[in-house]
């Protein structure tokens, strides 16, 4: 997501920071550059306008002119105001109630019916809380199958009532949840191909009845422009709480999340960032400044270690590292936590400077982490403690074992060894654990 935007903005960036003076001129120039990235990456030009003046303005003043690195100063404000564009803060979901009603909304073909389980499912793991699927779609073909085919995958209950009146379908489900003792409820509403009046007019008398916390519209990133139009026609027939940005991941501009709070007021809640069920992120501006400019973003990665990665295991591996007594069942076990984390090459983008180290450009084969867990499974329980013991005989069993090569095997006993080595060296010297 924001690629093309990125990669402009950071070429502009690293120029302004070698500039040891700050002229009018030399920052006319950059504005030009930020003025073309921006109207490329599809963003709204009265927007683009106003945030090159705003720049332009606190770049020229007095404290970036007396500053010691004005270049450095240049890409603050820049971040700054970038942030403010995006929303300045994010904005959590409302979700005080008894139950929790979240009414999703959007046209046809936005994703809708996908990002509510999404969105149930990160409920779930985040709160620990049970959530409550609503089928209220009754006019799209199989939109209620749709519904509970997700329902199933992620092992939430679904409540429909078949192609029933919507309003009284969501009525209905609001009694049955508290019957039961739901923390929250999800609709999934009816779209249509475009804005008509039938349409609102649903969704009126359904947030009449239910009284939802949260009214989330659900909009495909790569509509363009036209999702201003969208999100302004939903905002004034519903009072809007909320956006979410489906494919983000497949928009290499993003023009739309750089307008959408500024041209409307209505804040991002989250982002789609892949097809997944657990493909959804709540939104934060500075973060996404951030990601933007190449700054990295080290606070989403070390919360996807978080949710990821059992504190337990994790301190026991250290420990071990530190001894020299982390053997290859350890670092199977660990390999298994990372790769809840999702494909690695998202998370090296993450890092600072990952543009700059060529990370971005990574591309590491699943395939491969495979070949090293089919490996480790073909050795024995006492091979896999104490590796040193595999020799030539051992190593043909295992690569027979595995379908692999014995050089395969022997490249990772090799890696592994090399592994070791740094880990105990590193945890020796200026990374002693505090235990």
């Amino acid at each position: 997501m924001f690629e093309s935007l990125g990669d402009r903005l950071q070429t502009v960036m690293h120029k302004i920071k070698g500039y040891g003076k700050i002229t009018e001129d030399n920052i006319s120039e950059m504005m030009r550059e930020i003025r073309l990235a921006l109207l490329e990456a599809d963003v709204n030009y009265k927007v683009v306008k106003e945030f090159t003046n705003t720049v332009k303005e606190k770049a020229l003043g007095e404290e970036v002119q007396k500053s010691i690195k004005p270049g450095e100063l240049f890409v603050k404000i820049v971040k700054d105001e970038l942030t403010e564009l995006l929303g300045g803060e994010s904005k959590s979901l409302n979700i005080n109630g008894n139950p929790a009603i979240l009414m999703l909304v959007g046209l046809q073909g936005s994703g809708k019916t996908t990002t509510i389980g999404k969105l149930a499912n990160f409920l779930r793991k985040k709160h620990a809380k049970k959530p409550l699927l609503v089928a209220c779609d009754v006019y799209r073909p199989a939109a209620i199958d749709q519904l509970k085919q997700i329902g199933k995958q992620l092992g939430i209950e679904v409540y429909e009532e078949g192609k029933k009146d919507p309003v009284e379908i969501s009525k209905n489900a609001i009694t049955y949840a508290k019957e039961n003792r739901y923390d929250y409820v999800l609709i999934d509403t009816a779209g249509r191909l475009h804005i008509d009046e039938e349409l609102m007019d649903e969704l009126k008398n359904i947030s009449k009845v239910i009284s939802p916390q949260e009214t989330l519209l659900v909009i495909d990133s790569m509509m363009g422009q036209d999702a201003i139009n969208v999100i302004e026609g939903f905002h004034n027939a519903l009072t809007l709480t909320g956006v979410i940005l489906t494919k983000l991941d497949g928009d290499t501009r993003g023009g739309v999340a750089l307008s959408v709070r500024h041209l409307t007021n209505v804040p991002i809640k989250f982002i789609g960032v892949s097809e997944k069920l657990d493909g959804l992120e709540p939104f934060d501006p500075e973060r996404m400044a951030g990601r933007i400019l190449g700054m990295g973003d080290i606070i989403s990665l070390v919360e996807k270690a978080t949710e990821a990665i059992d504190e337990k295991d994790a301190m026991d591996a250290a420990k071990k590292m530190q001894s020299g007594k982390f053997d290859l069942d350890d670092f199977l076990k660990q390999m298994k936590q990372i790769r809840k984390l999702g494909p690695l090459e998202n998370l090296l983008k993450l890092l600072p400077g990952a543009k700059k180290m060529n990370l971005d450009q990574v591309e590491i084969d699943p395939k491969q982490m495979a070949h090293i867990e089919a490996i480790i499974l073909s050795m024995t329980p006492k091979e896999r403690k104490n590796p040193e013991i595999i020799k030539a005989s051992r190593k043909t069993r295992i690569a027979a074992g595995c379908g692999l090569s014995v050089q395969e095997v022997n490249k990772l006993l090799s890696q592994f060894d090399q592994m070791k080595k740094m880990m105990k060296q590193m945890m020796n010297g200026n990374m002693k654990l505090p235990f």
